[in-house]
């Protein structure tokens, strides 16, 4: 697995997942539940990734919707 953006905006992620689904791209979110120990106040970012295989054609269809992936 390749992680393609990391954020600590819920939004971001949901969106971007959203845009590789539509792909028949299956994102995996890391870190959802860590709310539970950080009390929601969304100090810990969420991490998206994807397979190894589909980094590629993930990357270029959140870049031309103009989604940071640099963000960190």
């Amino acid at each position: 697995m390749k992680e393609l953006l990391r954020s600590t905006d819920p939004t971001i992620i949901a969106f971007a997942s959203a845009l590789l689904r539509a792909e028949d791209i299956e994102p995996f979110v890391m870190d959802v539940n860590m709310s539970i120990l950080e009390g929601g106040i969304g100090l810990f970012p969420r991490r998206l990734l994807v397979a190894d295989e589909l980094e590629y054609r993930a990357r270029l269809i959140l870049r031309d919707n103009d989604l940071d992936l640099t963000e960190r």
